[in-house]
């Protein structure tokens, strides 16, 4: 019997057009089925046309009746209504096409987390599957994301650029191995994590640095900000027991590195850890609060405040000076006139002792 050849496929064909071959077959009509089956003609009619889906009841009464097995009908039924459902689901990718520009899709596909193509189409469908969503545009709904859609430095800043470096981030981060996280050991490691402000090899120091995170269970993860994303660093959380500390690299100064790192690190010790903060963000009252417990956090764990205070009250800023006095309070010199640069006690045109890294191509 002919039925016993049929396969699944993409084909919105409905089993209609098989039950009436297999009548034909059977020397059935419609109305014999349906008094058989005790339905109404108009019932039968529907199911023909495809308007009226195959229930398991009514599988179970056209394999009585037709000798053909329930799950045909029903599996029949399924693959019908699946290729319906894709149908329609091509119709809104080609709505969603309109928004695919926003999303930087050639740096996610250079990281290696979306396929390349040229199609519009399957663009939407790989972002659909980065960010696991049944549309772009439920991507700002999602906790994961939100934070990108609600905290914007500038006007031109990318809501959708923002929300896929997130997601980049959580990808890479969920795939490196951390030990468990332990807040007193992350502390008992911020002096040595302070010592590697004076290695100069960035790509060293990210090996390092990198090594005594994990330990302390963090993952690092350095990409390179995508375009209109104007962030310098994030933190989140990807399992109870494993943090991140997400680095765009944007700019080259050492640092402003270490004072975004130091920030980011704040965050994992003092705030909740089902937030995702974004640095250089604006947000509400709460946020900002705990934007600014962070600088407070970096500053002081960089350069002690009391240490500090009484090296600027002595106003001598020469070159000499900020290293003779970094090099007593264990800090790269260079960190020291980016933090007197910040508070206005040095113009930004004297860089004592700054240095700019010089990052591997991503």
């Amino acid at each position: 019997m002919m039925t016993e050849q049929a396969h699944m496929s993409d084909l919105a064909i409905p089993p209609g057009e098989y039950l009436e071959e297999v009548l034909e077959e059977v020397g059935i009509s419609q109305a014999e089925l349906a008094r058989r089956m005790g339905r109404p003609p108009q019932a039968i009619n529907e199911i023909l046309k495809g308007d009226k889906a195959i229930t398991p009841e009514t599988a179970l009464q056209l394999e009585q009746v037709v000798g053909v097995p329930a799950y045909f009908w029903s599996n029949l039924e399924a693959s019908y209504r699946l290729a319906i459902a894709k149908e329609v689901d091509e119709k809104k990718a080609q709505v969603e096409v309109e928004v695919v520009s926003s999303y930087p899709y050639l740096e996610l596909s250079k990281l290696g987390l979306v396929e390349k193509t040229r199609n519009k189409i399957s663009k939407v469908k790989e972002l659909r599957k980065l960010f696991g969503v049944s549309s772009l545009f439920n991507i700002g709904e999602v906790k994961e994301y939100s934070p990108a859609f609600r905290q914007v430095e500038k006007d031109s800043t990318s809501s959708e650029a923002l929300a896929a470096w997130l997601r980049a981030g959580h990808i890479i981060a969920s795939g490196k191995k951390t030990q468990d996280f332990d807040a007193e050991r992350l502390k008992e490691c911020l002096f040595d994590i302070k010592g590697l402000t004076f290695e100069t090899d960035p790509n060293v120091l990210i090996d390092n640095l990198g090594n005594v995170l994990s330990d302390c269970g963090i993952a690092l993860v350095l990409i390179p900000h995508f375009p209109k994303t104007y962030t310098t660093g994030a933190t989140f959380w990807v399992e109870k027991k494993k943090a991140v500390i997400m680095m765009s690299l944007r700019g080259s100064w050492s640092d402003i590195f270490w004072f975004s790192l130091m920030h980011e690190i704040a965050h994992i010790l003092l705030h909740d850890k089902r937030a995702t903060f974004l640095e250089n963000g604006k947000g509400d009252h709460q946020y900002r609060k705990q934007e600014e417990e962070a600088d407070f956090f970096a500053q002081k764990t960089l350069i002690p405040s009391k240490d500090y205070k009484g090296f600027v009250a002595v106003g001598d800023f020469t070159a000499n000076s900020i290293e003779k006095f970094a090099n007593n309070i264990g800090i790269f010199p260079g960190v020291v006139t980016g933090r007197l640069q910040f508070d206005s006690l040095l113009p930004h045109t004297v860089h004592h002792h700054r240095i700019r890294f010089k990052w591997k191509k991503a």
